[in-house]
């Protein structure tokens, strides 16, 4: 008996030796001493634009907001500029295949290569800037630069001579052509008989057809003329250089220093918006739905040249403009815009 106690009393302190020694498996380990912790996960945001990061506007404002993010919020970024849709779905499919968080499409265009790309990478963030086009990690912002050019085409009018006003656009997509309508709305605000006449060039780089089409507006009788045309616009603004009676306007970033007639810019405040997103998204906020920003949000604005705003007329119609902005911020103005 005292042999088979004996025998009893070992069994169980072995067991409760190898119990102490065992460690709770449902419980983290510790690092061993001096080991380093896990690196978190990098937040990489790619861009891709549909022309040159050095046009002087919507690319350029783009490729500031990218570098915008990588200072302010530490991301690892990516970059690469694409002519075509099919650039445009192979850019976003290596982006997300090598782990980025976000993509950014520069642009309308870019929808439906979001929409097609989104489905197989639902852990990357796409986001175009601009359309409607909304899925469970896709989605647009919104730039409201019609509400900026509306103002334009009401100083414009009011400041022509002859009633008659041009404006150059690169690619006739819905974006552009809503910028244009809010334009000439402006503009018959302040002058029911003036004439807003439209030209494309069919892309953002030809320099020389801008230049071209924009010298046509000009011969036609417009004496104010708007571009929204990327790098083609260097066109838009040697044509104007050379017409000195012409007041010329500006879009997406402030170039007033682009020609010694420009009285103003439409513009639209990239960097700030991108940055936005680009946070929501590293702290896990972001909500698939449109992202509007209009004059109220001071990420679009009208930025005046205050060295050609000296008599007392132009003085007096920026005046009245400033008032719309008040009604346009309010919402007591709706701005009209094309069907996208």
């Amino acid at each position: 008996m005292i042999g088979t106690r004996r025998t009893l009393c070992l069994a169980v302190c072995a067991l409760l030796a190898v119990a102490s020694c065992k460690r709770d498996e449902s419980q983290p380990a510790e690092p061993a001493p001096g080991a380093a912790a896990a690196a978190p996960k990098t937040f990489k945001v790619a861009l891709l634009t549909p022309g040159s990061i050095r046009d002087g506007g919507w690319n350029q404002s783009a490729f500031e907001g990218l570098q915008k993010i990588q200072s302010q919020l530490g991301a690892e970024i990516g970059y690469q500029e694409t002519k075509t849709p099919q650039d445009f779905e192979s850019g976003f499919r290596d982006f997300a295949a090598r782990g980025f968080s976000l993509v950014f499409g520069h642009g309308f265009e870019f929808q439906d290569a979001a929409a097609n790309v989104a489905k197989d990478y639902p852990n990357t963030v796409f986001v175009t800037t601009s359309g409607s086009t909304v899925r469970a990690n896709v989605a647009p912002i919104v730039f409201e630069l019609e509400e900026a050019t509306y103002l334009l085409g009401f100083v414009g009018a009011r400041l022509s001579k002859t009633g008659k006003l041009g404006a150059l656009g690169g690619v006739k997509i819905p974006s552009v052509a809503s910028t244009f309508t809010a334009f000439e709305a402006g503009a018959k605000r302040a002058r029911p008989d003036a004439e807003v006449t439209i030209s494309y060039i069919g892309g953002w780089t030809d320099t020389s057809a801008a230049r071209e089409a924009t010298l046509a507006l000009l011969a036609n009788g417009a004496d104010v003329v708007i571009h929204n045309a990327n790098e083609a616009a260097a066109g838009f603004f040697q044509a104007v250089t050379s017409s000195p009676g012409v007041v010329a306007f500006g879009t997406n970033k402030n170039q007033n220093d682009s020609a010694p007639n420009v009285f103003a810019s439409a513009t639209l405040d990239v960097p700030t918006a991108l940055v936005l997103v680009a946070r929501q998204v590293q702290e896990g906020k972001f909500e698939a739905k449109p992202m509007r920003f209009g004059l109220a949000s001071k990420v679009i604005r009208v930025e005046w040249n205050e060295r050609l705003r000296t008599t007392s007329v132009q003085a007096e119609v920026t005046a009245e403009a400033n008032v719309l902005t008040g009604e346009i911020e309010s919402g007591a103005l709706q701005v009209p815009r094309g069907n996208f």
